[in-house]
């Protein structure tokens, strides 16, 4: 089992607790937004054309309907990410002659402008070469290209999404018409147990939709939450990377030093650290571990403008 566990997560196949009830519905709703896609594609673009545009709108329908509640799947991202990529893709066709380097100047211009307008869509990035290498009946719309058949059928899959998914209450599309059961104040249960595998693996199993993190992503949200909450942690003894450490000391001799990396050197582990406050503030040096070590004296967390002390969950 372990070398099976090995070449599982080398190819990063992991647990999915969704049921039955929730594939089937994703497949059909990605039948019903295909085959609209594909009716107002044909109409515009003919065959080639539009079994380009449909490819990036399959891939959008992937998303809208096996992860309905990704933040990748939301309108903002599903209708800006066509857009701004329909409109960069367009101007590079026009703008740079040859496709080898319009359509990669395309898709690096897409991903850019989506990260900063935070309309994230991958499949924003077919679109952006489409119009670049859709063929003369893409390049014969110009701009229109951008408002059909792109956002036509970007508001297609969205209005299909929301019919389909409408219709079962844990689905419901966009995330913000899931209806959310009160969110009374947590309380601190952190100290009580520690969770395990079977504890996510139900977690996922009970919210019904697939939901877009691995378990290793999961039990890291936790922890940091659980660190900014209550200063706790499992995992208090060790030294690792992206984790603040304090001398303990106060005042003027008080210093908090951040782990870069921790590495092998000359048969024993060394610790790159910047320091981030205290004497020395903004440098970047290397220790031994046993040297950072007894420097340190415990882990600690800046909130609302402050260091606070990490301490141990007794499990």
């Amino acid at each position: 089992m372990g070398f099976v566990n090995k070449i599982t997560g080398f190819w990063g196949v992991s647990s999915n607790a969704t049921g039955h009830a929730e594939k089937f519905i994703s497949g059909i709703g990605g039948f019903i937004g295909i085959l609209l896609t594909m009716w107002v594609s044909h109409h515009y673009l003919g065959v080639q054309g539009a079994a380009l545009l449909v490819a990036s709108m399959g891939a959008s329908a992937v998303l809208l309907f096996a992860v309905p509640h990704g933040a990748l799947s939301q309108p903002w991202a599903l209708m800006g990410g066509h857009f701004f990529s329909a409109l960069i893709g367009v101007t590079c066709a026009q703008s740079v002659t040859n496709p080898l380097i319009a359509a990669p100047l395309a898709v690096a211009l897409a991903i850019t402008v989506m990260h900063y307008l935070r309309c994230t869509h991958p499949p924003g990035g077919a679109t952006a070469i489409t119009a670049v290498i859709g063929g003369e009946q893409v390049h014969a719309l110009g701009y229109q290209f951008v408002l059909t058949p792109v956002l036509v059928n970007a508001l297609i899959m969205l209005l299909a999404a929301i019919a389909v998914n409408y219709a079962f209450q844990w689905r419901r599309y966009p995330a913000s018409l899931k209806q959310q059961a009160s969110k009374p104040e947590v309380q601190n249960m952190a100290a009580t147990s520690k969770l395990m595998h079977d504890d996510f693996e139900y977690a996922l199993r009970e919210l019904g939709t697939y939901v877009d993190v691995s378990e290793a992503d999961l039990s890291r949200i936790y922890r940091l939450a659980v660190k900014h909450a209550w200063q706790l942690s499992d995992q208090s003894g060790e030294i690792s990377a992206g984790l603040y450490y304090s001398n303990g000391e106060q005042g003027a001799d008080k210093s908090v030093r951040k782990v870069i990396e921790v590495s092998d050197k000359d048969g024993g582990s060394a610790v790159t650290y910047s320091i981030v406050a205290g004497n020395g503030q903004g440098a970047i040096k290397t220790a031994t571990m046993p040297d950072f070590t007894n420097w340190q004296e415990y882990e600690v967390i800046l909130k609302q403008g402050s260091w606070h002390r990490i301490r141990p969950i007794d499990l």
